[in-house]
């Protein structure tokens, strides 16, 4: 579909997937799990695309919503193609912002509309966490049947 990157996040995080992960597996890499990455990984980045705009699914409730696969399997997939989707929509389940990339997905939330809930001044890094009840989406309205 020509929007997987071997970007993942902006910047820093940005890299090329391990030789034995991704569309070019090797032979002894397991038969099931060779097969059903690239698979994943595009509806991973499918359902993120499917988030909109002011609005946050966990990355739990990703691997939830496709049936497959759990959070980390869901965040592997973003940190290593993740780059060229609305990444900053996948978020933990606590709403902390995605370490090294606070600042650019707060920027983002706050252009999108995201509600937040403001840092206590007590806070050792006084950045506001996503206020999960009222942003999770729960992918209500999407066309896709989910099994």
């Amino acid at each position: 579909m020509g929007r997987m990157s071997e970007r993942s996040l902006p910047d820093d995080i940005g890299r090329e997937p391990p030789d034995d992960i991704g569309p070019e597996l090797s032979d002894d890499s397991g038969p099931e799990f060779s097969d059903a990455l690239p698979e994943y990984a595009e509806r991973v980045l499918d359902a993120t695309e499917a988030i909109p705009p002011g609005r946050v699914m966990t990355y739990g409730d990703v691997a939830e919503w496709l049936g497959e696969g759990g959070p980390r399997q869901v965040g592997r997939v973003m940190s290593l193609y993740g780059g060229g989707v609305p990444w900053w929509r996948v978020v933990r389940a606590d709403g902390v912002l995605l370490p090294g990339h606070e600042l650019e997905a707060l920027a983002r939330y706050r252009e999108e509309g995201t509600p937040l809930k403001e840092a206590n001044r007590a806070a050792e890094d006084h950045l506001p966490r996503i206020d999960m009840r009222r942003a999770r989406w729960d992918g209500g309205g999407h066309a896709q049947v989910h099994t």
